[in-house]
């Protein structure tokens, strides 16, 4: 496991890049299983290079930053028995040197959900992952399906901008009671872990719900929001299209169920996409 720091570091993959494809997982760090996982559907599809920075970028003034967990340490030691095959760690200085005011703008895929609610959000996304794009220069990038939105934002770059890259979208990992790991997760304890199921468990309804021959989306959506009555503040709970993210009223196709709530200290967002048919209800990819 190269562990790179520097620009100049990275030159250090062209030999690795002679070897088969390059698959990058981009992180922020705080690593769980669920980052582990998507480690893991990286190898099976190439060489794999981890990136771990904190990107100031997509932090609003209100938000996390400052307390958001840094242990490099803990995440190396985390990542060595899966044996990627680079990791990325770069400093602030590093990532972003001198300051710009050259930013990538979001399309219109980031107008709703997430987007409306936390301006700047995906504006500073998508700067940083055409950075990594560009310097690490992948084959594949494979993300998690729970963030459903910054999926489809990167995916509406990477076509409209011409990356030449492929991108994957991995299952979400969830604890056994169902809850969407998260490094957000680590901000919860006693009762604010338990109502915290109540995301999951909203998705489950709306999923049962389709199951069972429901296709009116506000009939579904309040569903959803009724499950969602224990959090503190419940900022979106909606089904859309997939890849467009359009409001609809009659649920076919593929859709994504998407939620977005406070509990307790903790900001939590968490989705399902559903392919619904003739055929039935069944769980699928963001991406073809």
């Amino acid at each position: 496991m190269d562990l790179l720091r520097s620009r100049q570091d990275l030159e250090r993959l062209d030999a690795l890049r002679a070897g088969g494809r390059l698959v990058l997982v981009p992180t922020m760090g705080a690593l769980h299983a669920g980052h582990l996982d998507l480690v893991r559907r990286a190898g099976e599809i190439g060489l794999v290079v981890v990136s771990i920075f904190v990107n100031p970028a997509q932090f609003g003034p209100d938000e996390d930053f400052d307390r958001y967990p840094r242990d490099l340490d803990h995440d190396l030691e985390a990542l060595a028995p899966l044996a990627p095959d680079a990791v990325f760690a770069p400093s602030l200085p590093e990532m972003y040197g001198a300051p710009s005011g050259v930013s990538v703008v979001p399309g219109p895929r980031a107008d709703g959900l997430c987007g409306a609610l936390r301006p700047g959000h995906f504006a500073g996304v998508l700067t940083v992952v055409a950075k990594l794009f560009n310097l690490i220069r992948p084959d594949v990038a494979v993300f998690g399906r729970k963030d459903g939105q910054q999926c489809l934002v990167i995916d509406e770059m990477v076509r409209d901008l011409d990356f030449h890259l492929r991108l994957v979208d991995a299952p979400t990992t969830r604890e056994d009671d169902g809850l969407a790991l998260s490094s957000r997760n680590r901000y919860l304890g006693g009762e604010d872990r338990r109502r915290a199921v109540c995301l999951s468990r909203g998705l489950a309804a709306v999923k049962a719900a389709l199951e069972e021959g429901e296709r009116d989306v506000a009939g579904l959506e309040a569903r959803l929001v009724r499950e969602l009555a224990v959090a503190d503040d419940v900022e979106y709970a909606k089904i859309l299209t997939v890849p467009d993210l359009s409001r609809i009223e009659h649920a076919e196709g593929k859709v994504i169920a998407a939620v977005a709530a406070q509990v307790g200290p903790a900001r939590l967002i968490d989705n399902m996409v559903l392919n619904v048919d003739e055929q039935g209800v069944t769980e699928t990819s963001l991406f073809p």
